[in-house]
């Protein structure tokens, strides 16, 4: 068996500077006091052979920080890798074969298949969502609804299925939303306050709920409007009436049951908070021969 480089794949970079450092938190919260099962039943160090399986139709996404993991606590350990980051797996395909000392591979397993199994159930949910609106020109985006801790691991999962990412944090884009406009007293008065104080670079978004305050947010210098909760065919009005006069992004109530509706009516972004809060861990199990 070989080694397989623990390193990125199909293009998909997943790297931080504080990777090694999460990793090392992560472990410790779970090995803090050791792992009394595994050297209390094996008390002996010993060699052992295993393969990762998945369980469902599924889109990759995490390989290579599991694989961190396990080298984190696995002595002399051997990977032969089948399958590539982002790849689609079809249910009872082996993604690869290990090789290591027992405990370093039963000390690692439970961290690296809890990240390895929710990041791919992003992604393979992503995937959905990206080709339920294949061959229009709406994108698909994350927003900042992310687990604590989590925010740059589930948006690389959120590109890995074929998804993009929004703003990464609150520094990263001025999106006035209701309690702004409430806390500025108007659209206009949010906008102008922004243009004034924010950094020139930066766009400037704001969401609306009627068309009454599309149009104020557009004749105060809005660079995106977000159509807030509204129907695939009022996004359809918003994007005739607009002209692409400002880029348009649909959010509120979205869904792979009717996003490719929202995707034909035109407009320019379509954002989805369920792409990192409200997804189900994909099935893989990691089994060692007996």
């Amino acid at each position: 068996m070989e080694h397989s480089p623990i390193g990125n794949t199909l293009g998909h970079k997943l790297d931080h500077p504080l990777l090694d450092a999460w990793i090392t938190d992560w472990l410790a919260e779970d090995l803090h006091h050791g792992d009394v099962t595994s050297w209390s039943v094996m008390p002996d160090a010993r060699q052992a052979q295993g393969s990762c399986v998945a369980k469902q139709d599924l889109v990759l996404c995490g390989l290579p920080l599991f694989l961190r993991v396990l080298a984190r606590t696995t002595s002399n350990l051997k990977v032969e890798c089948l399958v590539e980051e982002g790849q689609a797996i079809a249910e009872g395909e082996t993604l690869l074969r290990l090789e290591g000392e027992i405990h370093g591979i039963l000390a690692g397993e439970r961290l690296g298949l809890n990240l390895l199994q929710h990041l791919t159930g992003i992604a393979t949910q992503a995937r959905q969502f990206a080709d339920a609106v294949a061959g229009t020109q709406a994108r698909v985006v994350d927003t900042r609804k992310t687990l604590p801790g989590l925010r740059f691991l589930q948006r690389y999962a959120v590109r890995v299925g074929g998804c993009y990412n929004h703003r990464y944090d609150l520094g990263g884009g001025v999106l006035i939303k209701e309690n702004h406009i409430r806390g500025a007293g108007s659209i206009a008065a949010a906008v102008q306050s922004a243009k004034t104080n924010a950094p020139h670079a930066l766009r400037i978004e704001v969401e609306v709920t009627d068309f009454a305050e599309m149009r104020e947010a557009i004749q105060a210098g809005a660079d995106v409007v977000m159509l807030d909760n509204m129907t695939p065919n009022q996004c359809a009005q918003a994007v005739s009436e607009v002209e692409k006069k400002v880029i348009l992004e649909a959010s509120g109530g979205i869904h792979l049951g009717n996003v490719r509706d929202y995707a034909e009516a035109g407009v320019d972004i379509i954002s989805v908070g369920a792409l990192t809060h409200s997804i189900q861990a994909a099935d893989i199990s990691l089994l060692l021969s007996s």
